[in-house]
């Protein structure tokens, strides 16, 4: 595909000038085979509000960061294997138009793009490289994803009790399993899963009893049955 590339000048000095822009913030990019294919601002739906966001696709990863100066600093670097993407053509909302999602199995989310041309471009480009590398590796595309955040500016309501109304004092929370927007009563707690993190993160009640049920089958019933006897008391 681009391999041809991979070991040009042009294509290292491309390469350098995106690792100045990240600066000591960002980790070395430069490796064997490796070929910067594009770049563009995409609007990334975060957690508080939309923000625009640096994209640069490669042969092999997609790394993107915050803009500081576009095209000249950048920070907050990720980097994403492009083995673990899939891609979700999502449809437009009243506030972000030209929408897809970009799933893998640590973190998942939403980006859209200036036009539809340009987001056709993308997927067009980022499913070339994916299919490249499936087929080099001999991997199957990847089918577990973590689920995408759901902004906070979604829902006033704890999307599990749909009782709790969200305010200065009552925080939002996100549910690490199914991305919802819950109030602290519905996920106090915590579960272990190795895909996201080493450390165990906040679930909601219902994702709790889903998670500990795959793992130990009939005691998240049991401990069901003694949260409801203890609330009725």
């Amino acid at each position: 595909m681009v391999d041809h590339l991979a070991n040009t000048e042009i294509n290292s000095q491309r390469i350098a000038a995106v690792e100045n822009c990240f600066g000591a913030s960002g980790q070395p990019l430069a490796v064997p085979g490796r070929v910067l294919l594009g770049e563009g601002i995409l609007t990334k739906e975060c957690r508080k509000k939309p923000k625009p966001r640096i994209f640069f696709l490669f042969n092999d990863i997609l790394v993107y960061g915050s803009i500081v100066i576009n095209k000249r600093k950048y920070n907050s670097q990720h980097i994403i294997p492009l083995e673990d993407v899939t891609l979700e053509t999502l449809p437009d909302t009243l506030q972000m138009k030209n929408r897809w999602m970009i799933k893998t199995s640590k973190k998942s989310f939403v980006v859209s793009a200036a036009s539809l041309t340009e987001r056709k471009e993308w997927i067009s480009h980022l499913e070339e490289c994916i299919r490249h590398l499936l087929t080099k590796t001999g991997r199957q595309p990847s089918t577990e994803h973590a689920a995408p955040w759901i902004p906070d500016k979604a829902t006033d309501i704890c999307m599990r009790c749909t009782q709790t109304k969200f305010s200065t004092l009552t925080r939002r929370h996100h549910c690490r399993k199914c991305g919802f927007v819950v109030c602290g009563d519905c996920s106090r707690q915590r579960f272990l899963m190795p895909r996201l993190s080493p450390k165990p993160l906040r679930v909601c009640n219902l994702c709790y009893r889903q998670l500990l049920n795959r793992e130990h089958p009939g005691l998240a019933f049991s401990i069901s049955i003694k949260s409801t006897l203890k609330d009725s008391h």
